[in-house]
């Protein structure tokens, strides 16, 4: 894989036009066009600055092949939690319904797999796209807010209900 199809294929991975790629890094559509088509290769600082835009090394964006190879990995390795996160999901579920109907003593294992719901969900989703996520900062904080204050509502909600 060329270099130049290496900015395509993660500018097209993190949904970025070649406009807004340019305006990121304070240069013309027309340069980001020159290295897609590598007819021209970017300046030290630029390369700096889109290995940190994509969440890669230096090494990962002028070497062969590694991104690619990383992002496998990636790929494997969070598909590990995607099943125990469904199971937590429907646990809970379960335990919700047993909470409000049997006994309020489910509850508390109600808060566990919620727990590990979050924990696994969070996990099952690969680096890099938790990085260009990321990148968008107001609504990645204002996301980690919100789970935090209905998992902490959910909790306090439960634990008056209980005591």
């Amino acid at each position: 894989m060329t270099f130049g199809e290496k900015i395509r294929s993660l500018r097209e991975q993190n949904g970025i036009t070649q406009e807004e790629l340019a305006q990121k890094l304070y240069v013309t559509r027309t340069a980001v066009s020159k290295w897609e088509n590598d007819k021209g290769f970017p300046s030290i600082d630029t390369l700096k600055h889109l290995a940190e835009l994509f969440g890669v090394t230096l090494d990962e964006l002028v070497s062969d092949d590694a991104i690619k190879t990383a992002r496998l990995a990636e790929d494997r390795a969070a598909r590990r939690f995607r099943i125990p996160s469904i199971c937590c999901l429907a646990a809970a579920f379960t335990l919700a319904f047993l909470t409000a109907y049997i006994s309020k003593w489910c509850a508390l294992p109600l808060i566990a797999c919620t727990g590990g719901f979050i924990c696994c969900a969070l996990l099952s989703r690969p680096a890099y796209k938790r990085r260009a996520s990321r990148e968008n900062t107001a609504a990645y904080i204002i996301s980690r807010i919100a789970i935090a204050a209905i998992f902490l509502l959910a909790t306090t909600t439960l634990l008056l209900e209980l005591f």
